[in-house]
């Protein structure tokens, strides 16, 4: 008998900031400090996103947010794979769900997800203050989830994004299923089926990404913006922002996130009864060697 509770594994934690958080000039630099291993997102990491980022709401002199990542890349995703995957540890939760540890089958999964991915990524998108999303080397899978709930996206020209869940797992994109509202229809269905590197240039084009500059230039591009930000009226640009989130919400965002989150974890509950495996047997090594030979092979 299978089941899709991961087995419970010490978890080692490489650092005790995950994310690091200053202010400068009426901007809050919110930065992911997983640079050993690329920014893989745990539950260490989300919590400590959600307390920086309502750190920066609660404090009346920022008026702008970046999000960032330290090291080479943006974000590899989820952690599938760090001594510091904490799948089966309990948080003190920001979302009126139950803790999802020792939940039976697939309910574990799924109240888990609720919290750190859907419900999460919801709250940030729907920050009070302009936020940018400062991108350079991968933005994969869940590390699209957090460039996707931010405003505006500055990417390096090294910078790609990608979402191979489908193409590796079976399951039809990561949780925060934004894709078609990024992305035009039938390149959303490229995106996925065939899980190809999107590079930062291609993106812009298609309106996914605001600005690309050299990589030497992606810091000082991404506080150039921001400081445009700041001097601006708080009210006015909160306004702003869900003037614009509440269009997409008319054309059915949230409704449609909702479906495809049920469809994600029917793919996670028959990867479990097929394989024994929620993920469908893959590892963050395995994922890494996959995306190395696709690269390899003249991918994107």
């Amino acid at each position: 008998m299978t089941t899709a509770t991961p087995e419970a594994v010490e978890i080692v934690y490489e650092t005790d900031e995950p994310v690091l958080y200053e202010v400068k000039d009426g901007v809050a630099w919110v930065t992911m400090n997983r640079p050993r291993y690329n920014n893989a997102q745990n539950s260490q990491m989300t919590y400590a996103l959600d307390d920086a980022f309502r750190r920066a709401v609660d404090d009346p002199l920022v008026k702008a947010i970046v999000l960032a990542g330290t090291g080479k890349h943006f974000s590899a995703g989820h952690d599938i794979g760090t001594p510091g995957r904490d799948v089966t540890r309990t948080f003190d939760r920001a979302h009126l769900v139950p803790d999802h540890v020792g939940r039976p089958g697939a309910e574990m999964l799924y109240t888990r997800e609720q919290e750190v991915y859907l419900g999460m990524c919801r709250r940030w998108r729907d920050v009070t203050k302009p936020t940018i999303a400062m991108v350079q080397g991968a933005c994969i899978a869940g590390g699209l989830m957090l460039a996707w709930v931010c405003d505006l996206i500055v990417a390096s020209d090294d910078a790609f994004f990608q979402d191979p869940v489908s193409r590796l797992m079976g399951i039809p994109g990561v949780e925060y299923f934004a894709h078609a509202f990024e992305l035009p229809p039938r390149v959303a269905k490229e995106f996925l089926l065939l899980g190809d590197r999107m590079p930062a240039e291609r993106a812009y084009g298609l309106g996914m990404v605001n600005k690309v500059v050299p990589l030497e230039e992606l810091a000082a591009a991404t506080a150039e913006m921001a400081a445009k930000l700041a001097a601006q009226a708080s009210l006015g640009m909160w306004l702003t922002k869900q003037a614009v989130n509440h269009v997409e919400e008319l054309r059915g965002k949230r409704s449609a996130m909702d479906a495809v989150f049920h469809m994600h974890h029917f793919a996670h509950a028959q990867n479990d009864l097929t394989t024994g495996n929620s993920l469908g047997g893959v590892t963050g090594k395995s994922a890494a060697a996959d995306n190395r030979g696709a690269r390899d092979a003249g991918e994107g």
